[in-house]
C-alpha cells in the first residue's frame, strides 16, 4: 500500500513503489505541491500525477533520451533546415503548460498543476521552450531541472512538427549546458521514433543521483 504523506517533507524510497496491479509505480499519496516538496520529489525520482488526491509515482520502467541516441528523422531534418519557427526559452512558461493541458482526450495537467509549476518556474526550477510563428505560440515543451537532470513533463503543437522542433532545441540546449539526463517518464510512439529508450527504475535512480549532483544552469 502507498504511504500517506503528512505535511512533513519526506518521501518513501522510490524502489518501494507498488510492484504490480493497477497502481504499479505508486509511491505515496497526499502532501502538497509546494516548491520544496516538488523539488524533493524530482530529486528522489518521483513525480506527481493527480491532485484529488495528490499521488506520487516512480514507474518500474523509465523513458529517457541519451544525447548520442537522439534521432532526427528526415522529415524533421527538413523542417529544421527551413527554420519555420522562432525558438525561445522561458518566455511563455504558463502558456506552454496551458497548451499541453488543452487536449480533447483529457489531461492530467489540472489547474492546480499549472499554478504549482508556474510557481516552480518563477523560482527558477521549471523551464520551457517555445515555438512561435509571428506572435502565435504554436508549440512547446516544459519540465523541471534539478542539478544536471531535466525532467521533461509534456509538449504540445498547433502546427506540424512544432513540438518536435521544441524537443530538438531542448536536447541541444541541455547537452550544451552540460546536463547529463533528460527524463521523459514514459515513452510514446513519437518519442521512440526520436530515439527515446526505456531503462529500469534502478538504473534511472543511479543516473539521477549522479546527474542531480552536477551544477548546471538552464
Amino acid at each position: 500500500m502507498a504511504k500517506i504523506l503528512t505535511e512533513q517533507l519526506w518521501f518513501p524510497d522510490a524502489r518501494k513503489a507498488i510492484a504490480k496491479g493497477e497502481f504499479t509505480g505508486l509511491v505515496a499519496a497526499g502532501g502538497d505541491l509546494s516548491i520544496e516538496r516538488l523539488l524533493l520529489a524530482y530529486r528522489s525520482g518521483i513525480f506527481p500525477w493527480s491532485v484529488e488526491p495528490i499521488t506520487w509515482w516512480s514507474p518500474e520502467r523509465r523513458g529517457v533520451f541519451e544525447w548520442e541516441k537522439f534521432h532526427v528523422p528526415r522529415s524533421l531534418a527538413r523542417t529544421l533546415r527551413k527554420k519555420p519557427f522562432e525558438i525561445t526559452r522561458d518566455k511563455a512558461f504558463r502558456r506552454v503548460m496551458e497548451g499541453c493541458g488543452a487536449r480533447e482526450e483529457g489531461t492530467w495537467i489540472a489547474p492546480e498543476f499549472i499554478e504549482a509549476y508556474t510557481r516552480l518556474h518563477e523560482a527558477g526550477h521549471a523551464h520551457s521552450v517555445e515555438c512561435w510563428q509571428g506572435k502565435e505560440l504554436v508549440g512547446g515543451i516544459y519540465g523541471v531541472a534539478v542539478g544536471g537532470a531535466f525532467a521533461g513533463e509534456s509538449m504540445f503543437h498547433r502546427v506540424s512538427d512544432a513540438s518536435k522542433v521544441a524537443l530538438h532545441h531542448l536536447v541541444e540546449h541541455l547537452r550544451a549546458r552540460g546536463f547529463a539526463l533528460l527524463d521523459i517518464q514514459m515513452v510514446t510512439d513519437t518519442t521512440v521514433a526520436l530515439g527515446a529508450i526505456e531503462i529500469s527504475r534502478a538504473e534511472y535512480l543511479r543516473r539521477l543521483k549522479k546527474a542531480a549532483a552536477l551544477e548546471c544552469v538552464f
